[in-house]
């Protein structure tokens, strides 16, 4: 006898596929990744970086601009074309935000009212997370601050102490709020993710400037190394919470692509489901949670496991006979309303719609597996390895000097 219930329940790699693309077409696919600017100039080669940056602004401009690019920076730097650790860490950073205002400034110089516009907008976002937010507000307040008093090795240090004590505070409170206070989302992972970067970097830079012994860094980013951690975890549990999806619409009497694939015959356990679908814990989803479509027999249990690309593995609990049958042509001449479009959540305010046709009771191994793929779509390396430094390569960052001089001719 042919046991439909398997194929019924388990989607084809291509409609978690299909799925997929739509969410990531419509932009609703999270990114937790790391801002590259950040990687880029908190990092070794952060110098020859903020040297590009200015060489190539400076190409896209005219003979006139040019000039009054030099004379503006020079005019915010406090008359000097020299900056102390101007080519490393956060001032490195802070330098090439001011490049890219200064720039826009003097290209728009030619129209009054964008001249002003250009000198009174404030950045909306800052490498990713918003400048409105605690800990946006307070990295594009330090950074803002930096190309004036970078020269001033006193009142460097000053600010540099205040502004990791606020930062610190800030993200501790965060790491709390998202841990201990369900306040988890991809909105506060980019806000931890971003001011933790930012933190270690003021920490490093603080070592540069003897405010701080070497060891206090160093006990930083293990800290943070190990709050990542923590936090991805938390991230993948929060998804799969909040992930849901219905199929897209099928008209009755037409036999999904899916179906016709998945047809199988298997041997299971005599222990039936009562038309419900039992899953393994590895896909945290109970049988309460989901109704099987109607069908003529009960759907016999089986354990279900996802590999990351999406491979379905069957473990029969015995080789017992045969106790249901599911009737694919009752189900797909049942009388449901499929007129409206299907639906996939993300997470709140992250979501879209979709044609995309499956049986209803493929919808929770969809949703854990767009888990798998949403978490495999982020660059978690480039997060962990900004805080998993080999200690050579810290050691480095720590020793880094070097200033920043531009041409003012």
């Amino acid at each position: 006898m042919i046991l439909m219930g398997h194929s019924l329940c388990l989607p084809t790699r291509a409609t978690v596929h299909e799925l997929f693309s739509v969410a990531r077409d419509a932009n609703v696919i999270p990114d937790i990744s790391l801002d590259p600017v950040l990687t880029t100039f908190l990092s070794l080669d952060s110098s020859a970086a903020l040297q590009h940056q200015y060489a190539f602004l400076q190409r896209s401009m005219s003979s006139g601009q040019q000039t009054a690019f030099s004379l503006s920076l020079t005019e915010k730097l406090g008359g000097s074309s020299r900056v102390t650790y101007g080519g490393v860490g956060v001032v490195a950073l802070a330098l090439s935000m001011l490049f890219d205002q200064v720039a826009q400034q003097v290209r728009a110089h030619g129209s009054t009212e964008g001249h002003l516009s250009a000198q009174r907008s404030q950045p909306k976002r800052i490498f990713g997370i918003s400048s409105s937010s605690r800990i946006g507000g307070i990295i594009h307040s330090y950074l803002h601050l930096i190309p004036s008093i970078a020269n001033n090795s006193e009142k460097m240090a000053e600010t540099t102490e205040l502004y990791d004590t606020w930062l610190k505070l800030e993200i501790i409170d965060h790491y709390e709020r998202m841990t201990t206070k369900k306040r988890m989302s991809t909105v506060s992972m980019q806000q931890w993710l971003v001011g933790a970067a930012v933190h270690l970097h003021i920490r490093i830079h603080q070592v540069r400037l003897n405010s701080v012994p070497l060891g206090s860094a160093e006990s930083l980013r293990r800290s943070y190394k190990t709050g990542l951690g923590r936090l991805v975890q938390g991230y993948t549990t929060y998804l799969r919470k909040n992930i849901q999806e219905t199929p897209g619409p099928r008209k009755p009497g037409t036999r999904t692509a899916s179906g016709l694939r998945q047809t199988t015959t298997l041997s299971v356990t005599n222990t039936t489901c009562s038309r419900n679908l039992l899953f393994n814990d590895s896909l945290d989803i109970s049988a309460d949670n989901e109704t099987a479509p109607n069908t003529t027999a009960d759907i016999s249990c089986q354990r279900f496991t996802l590999n990351e690309d999406f491979g379905l593995n069957v473990t029969n609990r015995s080789n017992d006979t045969i106790v249901g049958v599911v009737n694919m042509e009752t189900l797909n001449g049942s009388a449901e309303d499929f007129s409206m479009k299907g639906l996939l959540v993300i997470e709140p305010y992250r979501n879209v719609s979709h044609n995309v046709q499956h049986h209803p009771c493929e919808s929770p191994v969809i949703q854990q597996a767009l888990v798998m793929r949403i978490m495999k779509a982020q660059d978690l390396d480039r997060n962990r390895n900004f805080f998993l430094y080999p200690d050579k390569v810290f050691h480095s960052l720590l020793k880094q000097r070097e200033d920043f001089e531009f041409k003012t001719d």
